[in-house]
Parts: structure tokens; sequence; C-alpha cells
């Protein structure tokens, strides 16, 4: 359920920050905002998909008994295991960028350092 209203989520946020970037003032910090926001739905998706992969799998091996399941076999949960890490680690590291990149955009000309502090 998680995956899907995550899923749901990025193209609601991408549109909130296109309708904000044609709001703002032209600015290349924006303009990359916006660009890596756009990457991030295949993320989304692809954790989607892999949860909805996992939990079928799951559901057939224990309406079998768990035993001859094909699913549950230990190379088929290895590979499910390095692709859920693999898109989960792809996902947070394009999250953060994506949030470093806005708070570039919003806060470049807005503080001012003071000496000898």
């Amino acid at each position: 359920m998680l995956g899907l209203v995550s899923l749901v989520s990025v193209p609601l946020t991408t549109s909130a920050g296109e309708w904000l970037e044609r709001h703002v003032d032209s600015d290349p910090l924006v303009r990359r905002h916006a660009e890596l926001g756009d990457g991030l739905l295949p993320w989304a998706l692809g954790l989607f998909v892999l949860a909805v992969v996992v939990w079928w799998a799951g559901r057939g091996s224990r309406r079998e008994g768990g035993g001859g399941a094909r699913w549950s076999a230990l190379p088929v949960r290895i590979v499910l295991g390095l692709l859920s890490v693999v898109i989960a680690v792809g996902a947070v590291v394009d999250v953060y960028r994506i949030g470093d990149s806005g708070a570039k955009a919003a806060w470049h000309d807005g503080f001012s350092k003071t000496e000898g502090s």
C-alpha cells in the first residue's frame, strides 16, 4: 500500500513543482531542481513493481504450504532482495539530490554569512 501511495505522490509533487517553476523567476538552480524531480518517477515505479512482486510471491508460497513454490527458491529471493536494495538506494539518492537542489534554489541568495562567528 505504501508503494502505491509513493507512486501516486510523485506525479502530484512533480506537478506542484512545475506549477511553482512557472511562477518564480527563471533561475538555473530552479531548472536543475525541476529536472531532477522529473527523474523520480522511474524509481517510484520500480519500488512499486518490486513490492507487488514480493507480495505476490509471498502470497503464493503461503497458499501452497511454503514447500513447493518456485518463488521461494533461494536464488529468486536473492535476486529480489538485491533488486530491492539497488532500487531503494537509487530512490534515496535521487530524493536526496532533489532535496539538496531545491534547498540550493531556495536559499542561494537568502542568507548572509557573518564574520568572526
